[in-house]
């Protein structure tokens, strides 16, 4: 065997350190959630407290779900209570660790929170929740007139 031959040889067997693949090194998190049933409790989240409550002590991790509408168009039940302007279904849905944010913020009457979101970027204005809803219209869905103020004064 020549030299080079031999390098080859050694190089070939010789392997590189392996490192984790991002699939590799994510933790097994167990089943995903049937997406029927995430798709019931964003529905439920629009309108329906008895079966939003009902559902999460059934299935707790639901609280964050989220459904795609289609072409992006995703949303949680605190999205849908959201923009519904359903406070007391945003309420509770936060109570069990559902994610604030500042579209909740503006339907519930969070005005530190949305004032916060502005002052690091006016553009938060224009911001689109679900369905392409913007601020403004979470705002006045929950009936948050100081929130209406505000956004108008800034926009």
């Amino acid at each position: 065997m020549t030299a080079g031959a031999l390098a080859a040889s050694a190089t070939a067997g010789a392997q590189a350190p392996t490192q984790p693949s991002a699939q590799t090194s994510i933790p097994d998190r167990g089943p995903r959630l049937d997406s029927d049933l995430v798709r019931e409790f964003v529905i439920a989240g629009h309108h329906d407290l008895n079966r939003v409550r009902e559902m999460l002590d059934l299935h707790p991790t639901l609280i964050n779900a989220a459904w795609d509408w289609g072409g992006g168009d995703w949303e949680t039940a605190l999205g849908g209570a959201s923009h519904m302007g359903n406070v007391p279904i945003a309420e509770f849905l936060l109570s069990r660790g559902a994610r604030m944010d500042v579209f909740c913020a503006a339907a519930t009457g969070k005005i530190e929170i949305v004032r916060a979101f502005l002052a690091d970027d006016l553009k938060v204005i224009d911001l689109k929740g679900p369905h392409g809803i913007p601020l403004l219209r979470h705002a006045q869905a929950g009936k948050q007139e100081k929130i209406v103020e505000l956004l108008r004064a800034q926009g």
